[in-house]
């Protein structure tokens, strides 16, 4: 079966560090019990694309070492057919996550660094429905997924310039606001000079999404209880591609479709920074289903 989402992106070892506060620039605190569990914003966003129902594959470097092997088990219910083996290391993130729930994450790429396309991987670009793509992987890497996708979703992040050439063969640019500002500027409406759609996520507060010739549409966030953010952008980007690779033709997406693919996205962020971790935070989709109908149905 051919895959509906195909994410490119990186798998890293998450350390995790809570902390009362994360330091200032010369400053050491103690952290509690430190914990060791899979991650990577490509892992955590193929994870959830799959669990909210959409058949997923990923196109990964991991390292052969104890790493790669944690995350190939955690990375269950993802098509892993297209993943290489590198000499590098497996990625590795140190998060510290203080006490309202925040973090603060360093990231050694390691074998996401040597991230390649094969052959294979391009033929399964061009044949998904949906491809969605972070910037924890080489920049060639990213541009080569984009040039031979249908259909392409960029998740800026970590915030990064990008070229003109990049953003051209992008259809939907996930940023948040620090993203977005790298990106275009103060003023995000400017991102539309650049790509036809937007979606700026705001934490808490929500996102709003921006569409050439169209007026900008606010979602609002669904309050609770912050135990971990670690993985909510990542959860967002996930289920919003699955949510829109499961539309009949996404060739041209109605802004309805788009603003209830954020609503469902929102709901599902907001059920995995209930939770501690990255992947193991992610929830299913028939409990971001249930917590979509109580709130907006």
């Amino acid at each position: 079966m051919q895959p509906e989402v195909v994410v490119v992106g990186s798998a890293n070892v998450d350390l995790v560090l809570p902390v009362q506060r994360i330091p200032r620039p010369g400053e050491t605190v103690l952290a509690g019990t430190m914990t060791r569990g899979p991650g990577g914003k490509g892992a955590n966003q193929a994870v959830a694309s799959a669990r909210a129902g959409a058949s997923t594959a990923m196109i990964v470097a991991l390292g052969d070492d104890e790493g790669g092997a944690l995350l190939r088990d955690a990375l269950d219910g993802v098509d892993l057919s297209l993943a290489t083996t590198s000499d590098a290391p497996t990625g590795t993130a140190i998060i510290t996550v203080d006490e309202l729930g925040e973090n603060s994450i360093v990231v050694a790429p390691g074998a996401n660094g040597e991230l390649t396309l094969t052959p294979a991987a391009v033929s399964a670009l061009g044949t998904a429905k949906v491809v969605l793509a972070q910037l924890e992987i080489p920049f060639p890497a990213v541009r080569a997924a984009a040039a031979a996708s249908a259909y392409f979703i960029l998740n800026a992040a970590p915030a990064a310039e990008l070229s003109d050439e990049l953003l051209a063969e992008v259809d939907l640019l996930v940023v948040n606001e620090t993203e977005a500002e790298a990106i275009a500027g103060a003023d995000r409406s400017a991102l539309l000079e650049k790509v036809p759609a937007v979606v700026v996520t705001l934490g808490r507060a929500g996102a709003v999404i921006l569409t050439r010739g169209a007026d900008e549409i606010a979602v609002p966030g669904v309050p609770v209880e912050v135990v971990d953010t670690t993985a909510a952008g990542d959860t967002f980007c996930g289920v919003l591609a699955a949510t829109l690779a499961s539309k009949s033709t996404i060739d041209a997406i109605a802004a309805t479709d788009l603003t209830n693919a954020v609503r469902r996205a929102n709901v599902a962020a907001s059920l995995s920074v209930q939770a501690a971790g990255a992947i193991p935070s992610v929830p299913h989709g028939d409990a971001i289903d249930a917590r979509y109908a109580e709130v907006y149905l």
